[in-house]
């Protein structure tokens, strides 16, 4: 492991593009503390905390936006908006391509037609950018987050708009830089940096709190939940990070294999294909995707139930008083901090990730544009007549595998769930152990451990992942084993 620390440093062209890819990151931790003008900064982050603690609407979307996003509505930074307008904007359009003629023909024009739909991309980035920048200037205005000589001025409205605006597409090009001159996906790294950021926060949460006798942590943090972290605890917490990490390796990389036989064909005196080979089929094929979408679907529900709960008061301890405390993050019963999540809740966020796996796998994978492919390329599955008797097989397969990817997701999902409420832990703590911030943060790890591990193998280097062998470490032969 550290040979290949060594070589990764020992290579100019390696070392120039992570030098390059970590300066870029340390320009995007920059402009994340640069505040927006006329933003009371101090008591918008308190107003988020106490949503935060309370479970509401604006607390949830804090958290929501913070985790995989790369910005933060806490401090309503220029990068406040972070880089959720561009995913947004190429979402919809990769939706789009499959339903609309003329994106598929773009599709299949190649490396212009990809070029000519990244602009559309970009040019509804802009749009979703303004619109969103509106409404959150709008909200800090209502609440009076503002200070008084900006409120209500041309001067704060064109100033925020233009600079959250201006934030998100620099992020968007930070990350075209990356992927252009450094190494990994940039966007990616952009999340997963903003992502990594809050551990040292959470780790300091844990150790302001810890007590060996674990009844000292109240007075020394007042705002976690208790703030009680006993060496039984920290070890749990410890063990199941671990754990969990371990798991979403697991099952980011597991792939169901299906053979491929080639043909054998005859050219001349020749008789050329008859290779096999297989097809993987990734467990997971959704990604995160299912839990983000399913994520954002679930605040509005937390709007609507608190607007009727505003509106019809006197039904709190009636039917509204029981869907509230099914379904709300805010539960009383927990304790004063109301770190809960309700039953109804659960359920719901559940049946929405499964839901989203499926519609999500639909989209990424067409079972009958895979059989023509093998069939025009002279390959077919053993024991399986190439077309339409493929297709149904690759489609059942991919069911049963959704279906297992899809549990995953859900118990990834509601583990940092179940310690905050049952285990009286900080939900900053908590999302360290599942849900979508894990996720994001090892499938992007794992992209980069194998990007830079191609690297040290295309030049004969022993890789992070490779063994011993015999006194050069591993090699790459050619044809002949030369």
């Amino acid at each position: 492991m550290f040979s290949a620390l060594v070589n990764v440093f020992k290579i100019e062209e390696l070392r120039s593009k992570i030098l390059f890819t970590l300066g870029m990151l340390a320009v995007y931790r920059i402009g994340y503390a640069i505040p927006l003008p006329g933003v009371n900064a101090d008591e918008l982050r308190r107003s988020v905390e106490i949503a935060a603690s309370q479970g509401n609407a604006l607390g949830r979307a804090a958290q929501y936006v913070a985790v995989f996003s790369g910005g933060s509505f806490s401090q309503s930074t220029i990068f406040g908006l972070g880089i959720m307008p561009y995913i947004s904007a190429a979402i919809i359009f990769q939706l789009l391509g499959s339903v609309s003629e003329k994106l598929k023909a773009l599709k299949k024009e190649g490396p212009a037609g990809q070029q000519k739909i990244q602009e559309y991309t970009r040019w509804s980035t802009v749009g979703l950018c303004l619109v969103q920048a509106v409404f959150w200037l709008q909200f800090l205005t209502s609440q009076g987050l503002v200070y008084a000589e900006f409120t209500g001025t041309p001067l704060f409205w064109i100033s925020g708009v233009v600079g959250l605006t201006g934030g998100t597409i620099f992020l968007m090009w930070l990350g075209e830089q990356i992927d252009k001159y450094g190494i990994g996906n940039g966007i990616s790294l952009i999340i997963t940096a903003g992502i990594i950021a809050m551990m040292p926060t959470a780790i300091q949460i844990v150790s302001s709190g810890f007590s060996l006798s674990g009844e000292a942590g109240a007075a020394a943090d007042p705002n976690a939940s208790t703030g009680e972290y006993g060496p039984l605890e920290v070890l749990f917490l410890i063990l199941s990070f671990v754990a969990v990490t371990a798991g979403a390796v697991t099952i980011t990389q597991g792939q169901r294999r299906i053979p491929i036989q080639q043909a054998k064909h005859t050219r001349g005196r020749r008789v050329y294909g008859g290779q096999k080979s297989y097809l993987p089929l990734r467990v997971n094929h959704g990604g995160v995707m299912p839990i983000i979408f399913a994520s954002s679907l679930m605040l509005f529900p937390s709007l609507a139930l608190g607007w009727m709960a505003a509106t019809f008061p006197s039904d709190a301890t009636g039917f509204m008083g029981w869907v509230g405390s099914a379904f709300q993050f805010l539960n009383t019963e927990l304790g004063p901090q109301g770190a809960g999540y309700g039953f109804l809740y659960i359920l719901i966020y559940i049946g929405l990730i499964y839901f989203f796996s499926y519609f999500w796998t639909t989209v990424q994978f067409n079972p009958e544009e895979t059989a023509t492919n093998l069939r025009d390329h002279g390959s077919f599955i053993p024991g399986l007549r190439p077309g339409p008797r493929t297709a149904e097989y690759l489609e059942t397969v991919m069911e049963r595998i959704t279906y297992v990817g899809a549990g995953f997701l859900a118990v990834i999902a509601v583990i940092p769930m179940a310690v905050a409420s049952y285990g009286d832990v900080d939900f900053l703590v908590t999302q360290f152990l599942g849900g979508t911030g894990l996720l994001i943060v090892v499938s992007v790890m794992l992209d980069f451990v194998q990007r830079i591990e191609a690297q040290l193998l295309m030049r004969n280097y022993q890789g992070f992942l490779g063994g011993e062998q015999g006194r050069g470490g591993s090699k790459i032969r050619g044809t002949r084993g030369r």
